[in-house]
């Protein structure tokens, strides 16, 4: 353990892991902020941190059974000149649930505001917890097939998957307050996600979209939806107008 620790290669291999590990996060962040913002105001960070610890939980699972992630890739079945295994099924699944669950909530905010409070008032906690863990596992296991690509050591995936779920959870509450208090950007938020499930099911056919583009797209976009947020706020405040000056007065 200590030659581990002395090793400045692993530290490197852990930083590195650690960053990519957030970036790949953004996603799970932003769905989950979408989802519990349905519950009351009580339970939304009760949500939000449990929904960030299932993942963690869910992706130090998935290494300690790295055997069963290697076999996912072996092939189930052949269909149209292609084979399937059981990675490029949860790939296929899982977008296909991230861009019906996005649709759907770009149609609910998209007819008004007794049809949010309606589509409120139906969500529960369970079932919240239910749809964020579903969305954990298909980014827990194209995040750990990522790790496991990088780094050959399980303890350091483990160690750099801890300190970035713990640095989600840091951020997790301010990013989700911000997105619900900004449609605009909740509305971005839900277009990228619908993107990502485009690009999780074309993995699951073998076609591969580098994630850089996407994720330089939304951080393009969203630094643009920032400034208009900006731009409206200063429009909105009242101008002070100076009284009238009377001659003479």
């Amino acid at each position: 353990m200590l030659e581990l620790l002395t090793d400045p290669q692993v530290w490197i291999a852990f930083a590195t892991l650690t960053a990519l590990e957030l970036v790949l996060g953004i996603d799970n962040i932003i769905f989950i902020s979408i989802l519990v913002d349905k519950l009351p105001v009580a339970q939304r960070e009760f949500a939000r941190r449990v929904g960030l610890f299932l993942a963690m939980f869910m992706r130090i699972g998935l290494l300690l059974v790295l055997a069963w992630i290697v076999g996912l890739v072996t092939p189930l079945f052949s269909m149209f000149g292609k084979d399937f295994s059981g990675r490029d099924l949860i790939l296929i699944l899982g977008g296909l649930f991230l861009i019906w669950k996005s649709t759907t909530e770009v149609h609910q905010s998209l007819e008004g505001e007794h049809e949010q409070k309606a589509s409120a008032v139906k969500a529960t906690l369970a079932s919240v917890m239910l749809q964020i863990i579903i969305i954990d596992l298909v980014f827990s296991l194209d995040s750990i097939i990522t790790a496991v690509g990088m780094v050959d050591d399980v303890r350091i995936m483990i160690a750099a998957v801890i300190v970035s779920v713990l640095l989600m959870m840091l951020f997790a509450g301010p990013i989700g307050r911000f997105v619900s208090a900004h449609p605009t950007i909740k509305m971005l938020a839900l277009s990228f996600l619908v993107v990502v499930g485009v690009v999780l099911v074309a993995e699951g056919f073998d076609h591969h979209v580098p994630k850089g583009y996407v994720y330089f797209a939304m951080a393009f976009s969203l630094a643009v939806e920032v400034l208009n947020i900006r731009m409206r706020t200063k429009a909105a405040k009242a101008v002070e107008l100076h009284p009238p000056r009377i001659p003479g007065g």
